[in-house]
């Protein structure tokens, strides 16, 4: 059973810094689709340790984040243009 959830990160920081720090944070939880944001497939503590590792980063008064938390039925509903495919969520085999 797939016990990961979908999320979308979206940003908007005007610090060139801050928001270069926070792009490379973010690289070890998702994929960036477009310029300031990330999809990512995350367990619970995925997600807890993202967001510890995000805070460090911004600023709450000066910088803007959201995430999106999408259910498996509004994933399969995502749609895209022709500049990319959703993220996938790999699934691994233990032998």
């Amino acid at each position: 059973m797939n016990n990961k959830q979908f999320c979308v990160v979206v940003y908007d920081i005007s610090n060139d810094k801050r928001r270069t720090r926070l792009h490379n944070a973010l690289l070890d939880f998702g994929t960036p689709v477009q310029f300031s944001v990330f999809e990512c497939w995350l367990t619970k503590d995925q997600v807890k340790k993202m967001r510890v590792k995000v805070n460090k980063v911004i600023r709450p008064r000066k910088d803007h984040l959201r995430y999106y938390y999408l259910c498996a039925a509004c994933v399969e509903r995502v749609q895209t243009s022709q500049a990319g495919e959703l993220t996938k969520l790999e699934e691994v085999l233990v032998v």
